[in-house]
């Protein structure tokens, strides 16, 4: 049985969750991180030293860093999947694009989401909201570049490529205190996205 330790409204937890769920992969989740705690225990920084969430134990198999979770379970249980992109070029792709979300949006995301869903509003940094915000609009256009000649991050159909920027551009969207430029590509990506059985089940819930 798959177990995977993390809360469900942690961006790098939903990546592992919805992956799994598309895979149909039996799983255990237990709540840890935030609010929850667990993750300063001795038990589970056995597991994971860096104590942060999501770690997975799989028939004793022990990983943590989400993205490196998403491409183990997707090469141990998705052969049969669209979630494995058919040639190695659209495998290598779609590597760069997990990477590059990792890289490129993650860090003015973190800003933002301190800023605009853990702090309260008399407390917050405009000055860190504009430059983050900036900083996120101006790197997403890569991404719409990328959907020119493809509906997805994966090569021809979804796949495991699309999970971390699913994850990152949906949480991006539900911050309304901010402007979102206009991407059709990446839009009519996301309502795809949205139609997803799996994605409603994991992504598209409430940032707290």
């Amino acid at each position: 049985m798959l177990t995977i330790w993390g809360r469900k409204n942690s961006s790098n937890v939903k990546k592992v969750l919805w992956c799994a769920d598309e895979l149909e992969i039996p799983f255990d989740q237990i709540n840890a991180g935030g609010s929850f705690g667990v993750v300063d225990g001795d038990e589970y920084r056995a597991k994971n030293p860096n104590g942060l969430v999501p770690c997975i134990e799989d028939d004793g198999f022990v990983l943590w860093e989400s993205n490196a979770i998403v491409r183990y379970l997707v090469a141990r249980y998705g052969d049969h999947s669209t979630l494995l992109p058919p040639t190695l070029e659209d495998r290598a792709s779609a590597d760069r694009w997990m990477d590059w979300c990792s890289t490129s949006l993650a860090a003015p995301l973190t800003v933002l989401i301190t800023q605009l869903v853990r702090t309260s509003e008399g407390e917050r940094d405009s000055a860190k909201i504009t430059a983050a915000a900036a900083q996120f609009a101006d790197a997403i256009q890569v991404a719409e570049h990328g959907l020119a000649t493809t509906q997805w991050f994966s090569g021809p159909s979804f796949g495991v490529g699309d999970i971390p920027l699913g994850v990152v551009i949906d949480t991006w969207y539900a911050l309304s205190h901010i402007e979102h430029p206009a991407l059709p590509a990446i839009e009519a990506w996301h309502r795809r996205l949205k139609l997803r059985p799996a994605f409603k089940q994991w992504v598209a819930v409430p940032l707290t």
